[in-house]
């Protein structure tokens, strides 16, 4: 077996538009690969509430339909940032194509999906936004994949899910098309697999966390003490995922500790969030699959259902409520009621990005400007005498008004990164298992990001990319292409010439035959009866022009006396026409049509004898030295 190399390029068009280039929020990568597009996440961003919140797909194609720009669509995981735009996406901008992502994710995508449309449509009133039946419409696109299972999207392209361990059914997915891969990756796992590329997240690029037992005993501490001291904990979550792991966590130290204060989870998605944890139970860690044996972890004895009117109870309480960065919902409602007590505490288990209340105080910030709705009443009394109406006749006006309100924060705001997006270490270990030509940071800040680039420029001695939102980067590949050479072939070559060396690689010249996607290196007589061709002879002629007046027989005898005292290893002869060969090499001598002191030598070659003639041709234009007879 033989190796076939050369150069090709690796396009990965970043498309994340303004959403996870140098920014996290609105996950959307576009690779093209071999001729092949795939999109990465179709996710929105929680720091808008306006177009910017989902990607703008103009920079995917200008002209035609997305479906024929795009051979497939993936989702790595059922968070908003990386699928909230899939329903405006397929629905509404235009996409028919497969899309590709887990069983769990797609079980669980539409529930959250729809309770991102509620809170936006329902609750704030907003238009231009997708609707429940193109949630439906949306996920009969999607194909299910299994683990580890080979999708074959079309005869060259296919994608492959690996485990990722982010979140329920979150996957790590391989792109591959012939030798060339890509491997796009939310956490830090993966096995040895030396892609052209690895698209890795960033969030916490300059990050190192305490060990994780660590933080589960910081954690438990923090809401125990304030529990003690009679105040309320408000953690805000998203449904699925750190909020399972959270409720275990107290759950089992509620029990230990005989502790009365009730905890809380906010009602809506808790019930269908832990029905999909029962269901996918092979998809949680070996704790709670062990576990599960003996009792279900997810039928908690503590936590309860939560209802609103409980935000104004007296005494100590702990409250997980949605979503998790305080953006909207019943997490934000429940802030404002409790942000003005002191003994009050707020855990923030994950990343907030910029523009959301989350981001805001743990950045510092003690004073927010909220936005709130106010009905205001006018009583008017009026009289109409022309319409007979009674005096004194109460007439009552109500409007509700949007008012902005100054909040001051005296509760205590703790943050303890529950996330499972890797750190720092975990980066570099992810590339250090990986081994990839190329990296690739996306979902992250652009200042953390540059310092993680050049650390993993320094220690891997590997190109790292950071592209901007729009940005395109583009990856020169180096692959290796096996090819089968035929024996006959190979034996005639190794004949030709001095015993071949190991250490030095031989050219060999021969028919490159591709059939059924494999190589093949046979000699040109078997390439033309194979293909049933007739043999034409292809030569190559060039023109050198030397100072000589003599006749052309003698500067041709001239020729052939210098050539032969050069190159005593081949073969060289002057012919009784007075032309000149050289191995399969003709040169012949001509007059000038306008300079009777200048000849022209035309040397002419096979492609079996490039090299030879190329040399030739060179030494000739150096012209013939003074005393050759």
């Amino acid at each position: 077996m033989f190796y076939w190399h050369f150069t090709g390029v690796l396009l990965v068009s970043f498309c994340c538009f303004a959403g996870a280039g140098q920014d996290v929020g609105r996950s959307c990568i576009l690779v093209s690969i071999a001729g092949k597009n795939v999109m990465l996440d179709c996710g929105m961003h929680m720091g808008y509430n306006d177009d910017r919140r989902f990607p703008d797909f103009s920079y995917i194609t200008q002209n035609g339909r997305l479906t024929d720009f795009l051979d497939c669509v993936i989702i790595s995981h059922f968070h908003l940032d990386h699928c909230g735009a899939l329903p405006y996406f397929s629905e509404m901008v235009g996409y028919d194509g497969p899309i590709y992502m887990t069983h769990p994710t797609k079980a669980i995508c539409p529930i959250l999906l729809e309770d991102y449309r509620k809170i936006t449509v329902d609750k704030k009133g907003e238009t231009n936004f997708f609707t429940s039946q193109m949630i439906k419409d949306c996920m009969k696109k999607v194909v299910a994949v299994h683990l580890h299972q080979t999708v074959q999207v079309d005869e060259e392209l296919e994608i492959k899910a690996y485990y990722a361990g982010h979140v329920l059914g979150a996957a790590m997915f391989q792109i591959r098309v012939g030798c060339e891969s890509v491997v796009y990756t939310v956490t830090a796992w993966i096995d040895k697999c030396r892609p052209d590329l690895l698209i890795t997240e960033s969030t916490y690029a300059t990050t190192i966390r305490d060990s994780k037992r660590c933080r589960e005993r910081d954690f438990l501490k923090k809401v125990h003490e304030t529990v003690e001291r009679g105040g309320k904990v408000l953690i805000p979550v998203f449904a699925l995922g750190r909020a399972q792991e959270l409720c275990i966590l107290l759950e089992t130290f509620w029990e230990r500790m005989n502790l009365k204060a009730p905890i809380y989870f906010s009602t809506g998605l808790t019930e269908k969030a832990n029905h999909y944890y029962k269901l996918f139970i092979t998809w949680t860690n070996q704790k709670i699959r062990k576990t599960f044996v003996q009792r279900n972890m997810f039928e908690f004895k503590h936590i309860k259902a939560f209802d609103r009117a409980f935000a104004d109870n007296p005494g100590p309480m702990v409250v997980f409520a949605t979503p998790g960065m305080l953006h909207a919902g019943q997490s934000l409602q429940i802030f404002r009621k409790w942000a003005g007590n002191e003994k009050n505490m707020v855990i923030m288990p994950g990343y907030c990005v910029q523009g959301t209340v989350g981001h805001k105080i743990l950045s510092g910030q003690r004073k927010l400007e909220m936005e709130g709705r106010q009905i205001v009443s006018w009583i008017l009394n009026f009289q109409f005498p022309a319409l007979k109406i009674p005096q004194n006749n109460l007439w009552i006006w109500s409007s509700t008004w949007l008012v902005v309100f100054l909040l001051e924060v005296k509760m205590q705001v703790e943050y303890m990164s529950f996330s499972a997006h890797a750190d720092a270490k975990g980066i570099m270990q992810l590339i250090r298992q990986a081994e990839p030509r190329n990296v690739l940071l996306v979902h992250g800040e652009a200042k953390k990001m540059e310092f993680l680039k050049q650390k993993i420029e320094q220690e891997f001695n590997v190109s790292c990319f950071m592209p901007a939102n729009g940005e395109t980067t583009t990856i020169l590949t180096n692959p290796c292409i096996p090819v089968d050479i035929s024996l006959g072939l190979l034996k005639r070559e190794t004949a030709i010439g001095p015993a071949p060396d190991a250490k030095k690689p031989k050219l060999m010249h021969g028919s490159l035959l591709m059939k059924d996607n494999s190589f093949r290196l046979v000699s040109p007589e078997q390439a033309l009866k194979e293909l049933g061709l007739a043999e034409h002879q292809l030569r190559f002629t060039c023109r050198v022009h030397i100072q000589d007046p003599r006749k052309e027989h003698e500067t041709g005898l001239r020729v052939y006396n210098h050539l032969k005292g050069i190159l005593k290893d081949y073969s060289v002869q002057h012919l009784p026409d007075g032309s000149i060969t050289v191995e399969s090499i003709l040169i012949q001598a001509t007059a000038h049509s306008e300079d009777q002191g200048t000849k022209v030598l035309l040397v002419s070659w096979t492609y079996q004898d490039e090299e030879l003639g190329s040399y030739l041709t060179s030494l000739l234009k150096k012209g013939l030295p003074q005393g050759t007879p």
